[in-house]
């Protein structure tokens, strides 16, 4: 039986289901749904390009390691992508405070998720510092995405301050 989940724009009040892909990322998918619900500020893609996503801290007891991984995420793509404070945590990237991916002692990594939702075609999971980055592809929008895609576009022009992206069971 399929299961699926809810991703919203808080503020927005703009939601969308997906599908999870248990049979694709098993791992991934075992590992997001047990961790559910999460939520965090939203970000807009830099890189990416069609690409709306937040950052939480890692939840998977054992780190799900890579499963139907892509660096093309095509529209309704919903991506699982695994970090440290040294991947993110360059002051470039421009998060403040609040993002909360920089590890309290210079010594130590901080393990970081973000999970992302691609709402637009030609997108590319490459980033001048580190080169590809593959996401795991653990569910697909079966329901929404024109206008979760309508709400993201206002993101990227509008601005994306006090916006909480939120997964939770459906």
């Amino acid at each position: 039986m399929a299961r699926y989940i809810r991703i919203t724009l808080t503020r927005r009040g703009v939601s969308c289901l997906a599908r999870m892909l248990d049979e694709a990322a098993p791992r991934t998918c075992a590992a997001v749904w047990d961790a559910l619900p999460q939520s965090g500020q939203v970000y807009h893609g830099k890189y990416a390009r069609n690409e709306i996503y937040n950052l939480v801290p890692a939840f998977a007891a054992e780190e799900p390691g890579k499963e139907n991984t892509t660096v093309t995420p095509i529209p309704g793509d919903v991506c699982y992508f695994a970090f440290d404070s040294d991947d993110l945590g360059n002051p470039a990237y421009g998060y403040d405070a609040a993002a909360d991916v920089r590890a309290e002692e210079p010594s130590q990594r901080k393990a970081i998720v973000d999970l992302a939702v691609f709402y637009g075609r030609n997108n590319l999971l490459i980033n001048g510092d580190q080169g590809w980055v593959p996401g795991n592809v653990f569910a697909t929008i079966t329901e929404g995405l024109d206008e979760l895609a309508q709400a993201c576009q206002s993101i990227w022009m509008d601005g994306a301050r006090g916006e909480v992206l939120e997964f939770t069971r459906a």
